[in-house]
């Protein structure tokens, strides 16, 4: 009889967490924000390491921080720190002195590993050594970085097709090491280069460029402080981008509006105390949103058509008052088809659908006329709908009918969630190149890339599951957290030949592995990075499209890990036949030279090395920003979008996924969500109180959650109910615990990305 194979856990360990309910903030940051961060540096780093670390945290001659992508200003730089609570804690999950040598995994199985929590795996440590797990075997086992790299060469090169290889790409990784790695992806011969972007701000880059010809959003940081009024749609600045709030702040004492639109009242869009300015923790906190519209979740196109539609009868009564027709008829097309549409639309049934009085939607239309220049930003909650595109193309009419994009203080704002998913981006980390870009690559270095398109994400989670695709290279990130339909891309690795990990501490994805599996560390951005005898440093593109340095000052946590450049380099010479015009170990030794590369191939990089060294660094060309719309048609676009339907059953919810404030993506800094009430676990579905009772439910109850579609029922366990400020019929829960109930192809129309932020579930009470 045959041994069977042990368990892997996908998920996290199913059980009833001892959990602590108070009640939930009304307000962020202030003194609570300093000594938070203060316990996680001081629990995690040497404690003589922690001033000279956070004094070079987004400073101009410093590190970015490994966090979000909020920007820094452009001149000055606060003394006390450009950081957050939330950056803090990202420092000190890098910077731990805690390590996972060799010895550590001669302890574990994988599957012994597997029945920890994400929380434990991660406070393991950095990881130390390039490990293997050979086929058959359940243990890691360190190898030498040059078996590592003709492991991975020999795999590579006997694929029957380039394309039964995925290259993904998380968004930590620098725009040196983007461009190498797509580099040899396609001097390899595939363009499977999915990255992070797929699963979260897709829908924003097709949105924006079909509307006004560019991915990305307009605005700059100065901006937010010449402003008439702020939109903040489907987004979470207290938890997410903390900074962000300080922006905010600044914006209202400029006499800015600002009004948020979210289905749950988060602390920082309430109130914030500046944690750096001491007379901010004595005073009450600055009331962030003067009007906060709770609507139900993915109801935000009925609110923007309501908005819209009070406009337009009060410029058929005053014509030319209300919107910019100059702008519109000089930049726009569309614009009678989109306004035909509006006319056909109900305000009576807009505003029971969005659920707010009749009132109050007028009286955030009515703040909407009165202003000139208004920015709108936005979010997950925005993009991770099957409309996520549309929700956007709406939330461009509003501008466009105001004539406020292409002008100071007015614009786009979509809020990027990773330090450097924008500059990926840029660097060629897309599975749909333009041919330009291509030729641009052939002509330099004198391949032959494919011109064919590659996989997305979701595509490449279904080539994996179909055996389609062979060989899973990961640059950064934890694939199986941050995917959706977990159990299915558990399959999908699992079915895999090889799976190869870029990675800094030890996660999930390193535990559902391929037949052959690698982790291969990699030096992190707080770290120095010698090559050629020399220190190096990396640059990074921000939300608002500033290309700036990063420069790590601390020894790196081990004397055997490698950059990142360096690790692709490595496979690259392995996997690659000899090219005279790709030198990769002369890239290597001088990271001048990968720029000088990056400013043939990359527009708007001019002069790259010389002006990345600015104080501050650069702005990439945005002609949105000044109202040059490069569109087939030279104009921005109104578009006619429909109101999502969603036709939940008597005993269905509609689930949003949420971060806890305890966590950034997958990473599991601790188990408190502070902000929202929730100590000491994650298994717990926030729900609405007249739900509860009409369901038989009470706080406190253990309950289970399955969605159902395409015939296949999938089942989240273990989750305490607990009774919240949520519309009907909504509830939220945290990922990735709840992302085994968003199924791989619920995803938004012509983006992919999937929607996990309206799921349809069951709630029903776990037996005894």
């Amino acid at each position: 009889m045959e041994n069977t194979p042990p368990k892997i856990n996908a998920q996290p360990p199913i059980e009833q967490e001892k959990i602590q309910v108070k009640p939930a903030l009304k307000q962020a940051a202030g003194m609570p924000a300093v000594r938070e961060a203060t316990k996680h540096l001081m629990r995690e780093m040497e404690v003589s390491k922690v001033v000279p670390t956070m004094n070079k945290v987004n400073q101009m001659d410093g590190f970015d921080c490994p966090g979000c992508a909020w920007p820094d200003p452009d001149d000055h730089r606060s003394a006390l720190g450009e950081y957050c609570e939330n950056g803090a804690k990202a420092i000190a999950e890098e910077a731990t002195k805690k390590r996972v040598t060799p010895e550590f995994f001669e302890k574990y199985t994988v599957s012994e590993l597997s029945q920890y929590t994400d929380y434990w795996l991660g406070k393991r440590g950095r990881l130390t050594h390039p490990m293997l797990l050979a086929k058959g075997s359940q243990k890691y086992e360190p190898i030498s970085w040059q078996d590592a790299f003709e492991l991975i060469g020999q795999q590579l090169k006997s694929l029957k097709s380039p394309d039964e290889a995925i290259f993904y790409t998380s968004g930590r990784t620098s725009n040196e090491a983007a461009f190498l790695y797509q580099l040899l992806a396609r001097a390899y011969g595939t363009n499977n280069l999915p990255d992070c972007s797929n699963m979260c701000h897709e829908s924003s880059g097709v949105a924006l460029s079909e509307t006004v010809g560019i991915g990305k959003g307009s605005v700059k940081l100065a901006d937010f402080y010449q402003t008439d009024l702020i939109f903040v749609i489907g987004q979470n600045p207290g938890t997410n981008h903390p900074r962000m709030l300080s922006a905010l702040q600044t914006a209202k004492e400029n006499g800015a509006k600002i009004i948020s639109v979210n289905p749950l009242q988060e602390a920082g869009l309430m109130g914030f105390k500046h944690p750096q300015k001491v007379s901010n923790w004595l005073t009450r906190p600055t009331t962030i949103t003067d009007l906060y519209l709770q609507i139900p979740i993915n109801k935000d196109i009925a609110l923007l058509k309501a908005i819209m539609f009070v406009l337009l009868k009060r410029e058929d009564k005053l014509p030319g008052k209300i919107f910019d027709k100059a702008f519109i008829q000089e930049n726009t097309a569309g614009y009678t088809a989109f306004i035909d549409d509006l006319r056909q639309q109900n305000f009576k049934s807009l505003c029971a659908d969005c659920g707010l009085e009749e009132k109050t939607v007028i009286k955030a239309a009515l703040w909407v006329m009165e202003a000139e220049k208004i920015i709108i930003c936005w979010a997950m909650g925005i993009t991770q709908h099957k409309n996520g595109v549309d929700n956007i193309k709406e939330i461009v009419n509003l501008l466009l009918l105001k004539g406020s994009i292409g002008k100071p203080g007015a614009g786009t704002c979509p809020v990027r969630g990773h330090s450097n998913v924008q500059g990926d981006r840029t660097m060629g980390i897309w599975e749909k190149p333009k041919k330009s870009f291509l030729d641009r690559l052939a002509k330099t270095f004198n391949i032959d890339p494919p011109y064919h398109h590659g996989v997305n994400t979701v595509e490449a989670i279904k080539r994996m599951a179909e055996g389609h695709a062979k060989i899973f290279i990961a640059m950064g990130g934890n694939f199986l957290s941050a995917s959706p339909d977990t159990e299915y891309t558990a399959k999908a690795l699992q079915n895999c030949d090889l799976t190869v990990h870029v990675s800094t501490k030890l996660n999930r994805s390193h535990l559902v592995h391929g037949k052959t599996a690698l982790i291969l560390p990699c030096i992190a951005r707080s770290e120095k990075d010698v090559q050629g005898g020399k220190e190096q440093f990396v640059s990074v593109e921000n939300s608002m499209g500033v290309v700036h340095t990063s420069q790590g000052h601390l020894e790196p946590a081990s004397v055997h890990l490698l950059s990142e450049p360096a690790i692709i380099a490595g496979i690259a010479k392995t996997t690659l036949a000899p090219n005279p015009a790709l030198d990769w170990d002369a890239l290597i030794n001088d990271y001048d030279l990968i720029r000088d590369q990056i400013e043939k191939i990359v527009l708007g990089f001019e002069d790259y090395n010389e002006r990345v060294r600015q104080k501050g660094g650069f702005y990439l060309p945005n002609g949105a920003r000044y109202g040059h719309f490069k569109t087939r048609s030279g104009k921005a676009h109104f578009s006619v979008v429909p109101l999502p339907q969603h036709d939940l059953a008597a005993d269905e919810y509609l689930m949003m996924t949420i971060r806890s404030h305890d966590q950034f993506n997958t990473t599991i800094y601790g188990l408190d969500d502070r902000y929202r009430g929730i100590f000491n676990g994650r298994r717990v579905v926030l729900m609405n109180a007249v739900d509860l009772a009409e369901a038989g439910l009470k706080e406190g109850d253990w309950v289970n959650l399955s969605s159902h579609y395409d015939g296949k029922v999938r089942v989240a366990e273990c989750f305490m109910v607990i009774s919240y400020n949520i519309p009907s019929k909504c509830i939220a829960t945290y990922f990735p615990e709840a992302n085994v109930l968003v199924p791989v192809d619920l995803k938004a129309k012509k983006s992919d990305t999937p929607a996990s932020k309206s799921v349809k579930v069951k709630v029903e009470l776990m037996s005894a």
